[in-house]
C-alpha cells in the first residue's frame, strides 16, 4: 500500500521508487527463468516474437536485449500480472477495476545495454483516459552507471510531443527543439520496483557499465480505459486481463490530445522503430554527459 505522501508524489511527479517489495525467493526465480532464457537464446539467430537481440548476437555471446510479452511465455512472469502487494499499490493510483495490459523484460547487458530514447508511452497506446502506468520490477540493482530508467518530473501533466519523422511513427520524440530539462535518473535496488504514468517523458542510456541492468515491465490500466489503437484484442480479450475488479462497457472519456502511432516504420520493438530516429540524444551522449539528479 501507499501512504497519501506517495500518492500525492506520484500525481505531482508522475513516477515513484519503492525498495524491497519482491521477496529473495521472488527474485531468484525471476532470474533463473530469465537466464535461461538467455541460454536457450543460443540457438536463434534473429528478431521473433519472443526475442529482441543485440546486434552483437551469436550463439558464442548470446545478448538478448528484450523479452517480448513474457506474462504470456512463462507463468513465473505472468505471476506479477497478478501480484497482490504490486496490485495494492497499483490499486492506490487507479482504483479499485483496472487490467494489465503491454509487458516485456528489457535487458541491458554490461558493456552493450541499448539506449532507449525519449518517448512518452502515451505515444504508443493512447486510450480514451490516461489512468495506465507501468511498472518497472528491478531484477538487478538500477544505478547511475548501468543506463538507468531517466524521466522529466511533472512531464506527464505537459505537452504530447510528436513521435512520427517523414510520416511514420518511430517510437521517439522528433521535433528538433526537444529538450528533456530537469531529467533526472531512477535508482533502485533489485527486488524493488519503479512506476510511471503514460505520458511521462522518459528513456535511457546504454550500459557502458560492467553490471547488467534488467527490468520486468508490467503496464496497467483502468478498466474504463479503452485502447483507441487497434491491437487485434477482442473484449474477450481484454476483460480477460481485469486483474482487479469488474469490467465495463462503458469507456471514461478525458480530454487529451492524441495522435496514433500509426503508420509504423517496419519493425515491431521500440529498438527497431527508434534506428530510423534523426534526433537521437541518448544514443548521441558520451558517458559524463548524461543528466542525472
Amino acid at each position: 500500500m501507499l501512504d497519501q505522501t506517495q500518492i500525492e508524489s506520484f500525481k505531482s511527479n508522475g513516477y515513484l521508487a519503492l525498495e524491497d517489495i519482491l521477496t529473495a525467493t521472488e527474485l531468484d526465480e525471476l532470474r533463473q527463468v530469465t537466464d535461461e532464457f538467455v541460454e536457450n537464446s543460443r540457438n536463434v539467430t534473429a528478431n521473433n516474437d519472443i526475442f529482441d537481440f543485440e546486434p552483437g548476437h551469436s550463439a558464442t555471446s548470446p545478448s538478448v536485449r528484450r523479452l517480448k510479452h513474457p506474462v504470456t511465455i512463462h507463468p513465473v512472469y505472468a505471476k506479477y500480472a497478478h501480484h497482490e502487494r504490486i496490485l495494492d499499490i497499483v490499486e492506490c493510483l487507479l482504483g479499485h477495476n483496472f487490467r494489465y495490459h503491454n509487458n516485456k523484460l528489457n535487458m541491458k547487458n554490461s558493456g552493450d545495454g541499448s539506449p532507449v530514447e525519449w518517448h512518452q508511452d502515451w505515444a504508443f497506446y493512447p486510450h480514451t483516459n490516461d489512468d495506465i502506468l507501468e511498472v518497472g520490477i528491478a531484477l538487478d540493482d538500477m544505478t547511475e552507471e548501468n543506463g538507468p530508467l531517466m524521466l522529466v518530473p511533472g512531464s506527464h501533466q505537459g505537452k504530447t510531443w510528436d513521435h512520427h519523422q517523414d510520416g511514420l511513427f518511430v517510437g521517439g520524440i522528433t521535433d528538433p527543439t526537444f529538450k528533456p530539462d530537469g531529467a533526472v535518473s531512477v535508482k533502485v535496488k533489485a527486488g524493488g520496483i519503479t512506476l510511471h504514468h503514460v505520458r511521462m517523458l522518459h528513456g535511457s542510456k546504454p550500459n557502458r557499465s560492467d553490471k547488467a541492468r534488467r527490468m520486468l515491465f508490467i503496464g496497467f490500466c483502468a478498466a474504463d480505459a479503452w485502447p483507441l489503437v487497434p491491437s487485434g484484442d477482442t473484449i474477450e480479450d481484454l476483460n480477460g486481463r481485469i486483474v482487479r475488479g469488474e469490467p465495463t462497457l462503458e469507456p471514461r472519456m478525458k480530454c487529451l490530445h492524441v495522435r496514433l502511432s500509426l503508420p509504423r516504420v517496419e519493425g515491431s520493438s521500440i529498438y527497431e522503430q527508434q534506428e530510423k530516429l534523426n534526433n537521437a540524444l541518448l544514443s548521441a551522449e558520451e558517458p559524463d554527459s548524461a543528466a542525472s539528479t
